[in-house]
């Protein structure tokens, strides 16, 4: 058995799954995929509920499609058969998946919708994506469209839909139109999240199941806290 925080079989946050494909709604700190911190990886914790769940033999098949960034909240799809992997990689590669992230932000944006276009550049070292109007060398377009939806006594929410999959987009995106996402020291947030989370949540995911090739709508309810609640 796996024995961090983040990784009893019971508390993998299941929120569609069929034989084919598991959604989980992924909580900040865990990772999706194994990196150099060598922490247990999400990936690795959903293997194990579905050993324990099935009473499975041996080893578990297990593909990652895509991912979410460490502090951020929200739906992971996994691929639970080598059939319907390749598929699902394809489906996000070519974005063919409708993607709807909530985001809590200091600073009011201009307008109460609009699409954002810039150019990101990624510095490994600091592991950041910088925000330019127009392009640089090594840099790649980005596109989101958002829209304010609630407001809160000291933040706005934002519905976002990302047009395409950069290094932290959203993050950089926002934070180049002051928008600050609550928490985000990286970006300018002025303070923290206690627990070291971002209020950047991917709440929706709609596409045609790899296999089935039945449409799929997934929501993933946000967080537990006064912030998120007010949102609700």
């Amino acid at each position: 058995m796996l024995n961090n925080k983040y990784s009893t079989p019971k508390n993998v946050l299941v929120i569609y799954e069929d034989n084919h494909i598991i959604a989980v709604n992924k909580r900040a700190g865990d990772i999706v995929q194994g990196d150099k911190t060598g922490d247990i990886p999400l990936s690795e914790v959903v293997k194990e509920y579905i050993k324990v769940k099935y009473n499975k033999p041996g080893n578990v098949y297990l593909g990652v499609a895509h991912r979410l960034d460490r502090p951020t909240t929200g739906i992971v799809v996994f691929a639970k058969t080598s059939k319907a992997l390749p598929r699902l990689n394809k489906l996000f590669a070519e974005k063919e998946a409708q993607k709807t992230y909530w985001a809590v932000v200091k600073g009011q944006p201009k307008k109460k919708s609009d699409t954002l276009v810039h150019w990101l550049k990624r510095n490994t070292k600091q592991n950041k994506s910088y925000a330019h109007k127009n392009e640089v060398n090594d840099s790649k377009k980005a596109i989101l469209e958002y829209t304010a939806i609630k407001k809160l006594d000291n933040y706005i929410l934002l519905s976002i839909d990302l047009k395409t999959g950069r290094h932290h987009q959203i993050r950089a995106q926002l934070a180049a139109i002051g928008c600050t996402i609550k928490g985000d020291l990286k970006y300018g947030a002025d303070r923290s999240n206690k627990d070291g989370s971002i209020h950047l949540h991917a709440r929706s995911l709609s596409f045609i199941h790899p296999v089935k090739k039945e449409p799929i709508h997934i929501i993933a309810p946000p967080p537990n806290d006064a912030i998120w609640k007010a949102c609700l």
